[in-house]
């Protein structure tokens, strides 16, 4: 019998430590409306570089459809689309870092765009909304989100002081279409493997767990307790990352 190791290519401890960081990510996303590249995108890029950012772009894409079914009735779509056309600019560069760094590189890319991104979420200022935002916001969104997985934290800066329910369905919207134009471009520069897409598919259950742990905690437990200490992990492992790619 086939194990899932040989399915997916991947040895079970490293796929265990894998799902671990998608299960956190995705209850991390559910609860606050972003969250899974943060978590998910450090640990998976030291245990599976090669797998990086395919598999977790293809999270990023699965996670909010999830959340489409049940919220989707307080999308802006003003926002959105003024932010596509402007992510698609951004995903030609981020493909362009796939394509042109090293492992290493793209491993302290990977961290230093998380603790960024983690900064920018602890320590938020308010950013105008308009059309001048929206289509920086998506270019960078577009770039970080091709080249590492995590493009939500630009986007989410605009919307922090929307009604919750808005933010996690524009998110949502945001993310799908985002993440099947990364794959698109990454699939076309041959970025995009099939081993990619089999570790993708044995993590969906997981992810759809954590959808649903998530769904539970966003009325249990205070995001004052929850947030600061995943993002406090985020930020861990993306130093434990950078400091990898130097040794």
């Amino acid at each position: 019998m086939t194990t899932l190791a040989t399915v997916a290519g991947e040895p079970i401890g490293v796929l265990a430590v894998m799902a671990v960081a998608v299960l956190l990510g995705a209850m991390t996303q559910t609860t606050v409306g972003l969250g899974l590249g943060l978590v998910s995108a450090p640990v998976l890029t030291f245990v599976a570089p090669e797998l990086m950012p395919g598999v977790i772009i293809m999270m990023g894409m699965a996670l909010p459809l999830l959340t489409l079914l049940r919220e989707h009735h307080d999308i802006d779509w003003h926002g959105v689309r003024w932010l596509t056309p402007w992510r698609i600019l951004g995903t030609v560069g981020g493909v362009w870092i796939v394509t042109q760094v090293t492992a290493e590189a793209l491993e302290r890319i990977v961290g230093v765009v998380v603790l960024i991104a983690v900064g920018l979420t602890v320590h938020a200022f308010a950013v105008p909304m308009n059309r001048g935002t929206l289509g920086v916001a998506g270019f960078i969104s577009g770039v970080t989100g091709t080249a590492t997985s995590i493009g939500g934290p630009p986007v989410a800066l605009l919307y922090q002081h929307r009604p919750p329910h808005q933010v996690r369905s524009t998110l949502a919207v945001i993310f799908v279409t985002g993440s099947a134009i990364s794959l698109t471009g990454l699939g076309v520069s041959g970025e995009l493997t099939l081993q990619e897409l089999q570790v993708a598919a044995v993590l969906v259950p997981v992810l759809a767990s954590g959808v649903a742990l998530g769904t539970l905690l966003r009325s249990r437990l205070p995001l004052s307790v929850m947030r600061p200490a995943l993002l406090g992990v985020s930020a861990i492992s993306a130093v434990v990352l950078i400091v990898k790619s130097f040794v």
